[in-house]
């Protein structure tokens, strides 16, 4: 199989200025970082762009639900993506995702679990209170970003369906309609795209179901309806536009894994001490710094920064075997 060849860094990032109150500032990011929490606001604190409806979320209590970086702007955020059904290309899927509907849109839960279902995505988006989260994520060929979600922690629904004690890994499906994504057409994988956690990597209360990002529903291009969001893992674990939740006894094979498996391994941590075989995982490049291709490379974290919150999950593991 022929494998599409990384092309991050051929794109120059979009030149779109960003509005005034696209985004806070530093500064006003390091002043609310210091309120306590009796004194956190109900509402979320990153200022609509007013592209699409309103999606608001209270701000997250969760530990590392934040982070005082600067944000990438929503004009990045929302043209520079990886959506292989939309093409391969950073630019596509903000250039042919318009073809994506919706509504209606349902949700199975499948598999190893007491109470499984169909749920729709309205009836989904109301299982839990809606959440603001600032994450990094970080991308496989080296480019990173700081986005506001907006969600609720996955663990809400895993607990609603009640796993049985056969379900040791979960299992996510992307749609796959040839109708409405034209890069289905292309053979770099094998579709639907499939992703995968284990089942206390799936718990953690980082790991979120997202309807949406800067305080408004998911654009098309970034996984709309509802994606799933590991903060902790290249950001291709985090399958998009999921149509299916499986739980499963044995660990999936995902998509990657199926396409490249020297290259992809199931676990995919964001490791600077462990290179994928094509380049150094060591430093990357922020999308929006200024210099563009040529910004000055920082430094990669050790599970993208989130080792605090969930190192233990992997407390004496070989993170060279198990990439």
């Amino acid at each position: 199989m022929h494998l599409i060849p990384d092309r991050g860094f051929t794109h120059p990032v979009p030149s779109e200025i960003t509005p005034r109150d696209l985004a806070l500032n530093r500064r006003q990011w390091l002043a609310a970082a210091g309120a306590t929490a009796l004194a956190l606001p109900a509402a979320a604190q990153v200022a609509r762009p007013g592209r699409l409806a309103a999606l608001p979320g209270a701000k997250s209590a969760v530990p590392g639900a934040a982070t005082v970086e600067k944000l990438t702007s929503y004009g990045d955020v929302s043209s520079y993506n990886n959506f292989y059904e939309f093409g391969t290309d950073k630019s596509d899927p903000a250039r042919t995702a318009h073809t994506l509907k919706t509504r209606p849109w349902t949700v199975s839960v499948e598999g190893a679990v007491a109470k499984p279902g169909r749920f729709d995505i309205d009836t989904l988006m109301k299982m839990a209170p809606m959440e603001e989260r600032i994450y990094r994520l970080r991308c496989v060929e080296g480019w990173s970003m700081v986005i506001p979600w907006v969600g609720w922690s996955l663990a809400e629904l895993i607990k609603r369906v009640e796993p049985t004690g056969n379900a040791k890994f979960v299992e996510f499906v992307t749609l796959a309609d040839r109708a409405q994504m034209p890069g289905l057409r292309s053979s770099v994988l094998d579709w639907p795209y499939l992703e995968g956690l284990r089942m206390d990597e799936a718990m953690h209360p980082l790991t979120m179901l997202a309807f949406g990002l800067y305080g408004e529903v998911m654009p098309n291009q970034n996984g709309a309806p509802v994606r799933l969001v590991v903060p902790w893992k290249y950001g291709f674990k985090s399958g998009k536009s999921l149509v299916a939740i499986r739980f499963v006894e044995k660990q999936p094979r995902t998509s990657w894994e199926r396409a490249a498996p020297e290259e992809y391994g199931f676990y995919s941590n964001v490791n600077p001490k462990v290179d994928h075989p094509r380049w150094s995982q060591a430093s990357e490049r922020r999308i929006g710094d200024d210099g563009g291709l040529f910004a000055k490379r920082r430094p990669t974290l050790m599970f993208n920064g989130y080792e605090p919150q969930i190192g233990q999950l992997y407390a004496g593991m070989d993170l060279k075997k198990f990439f």
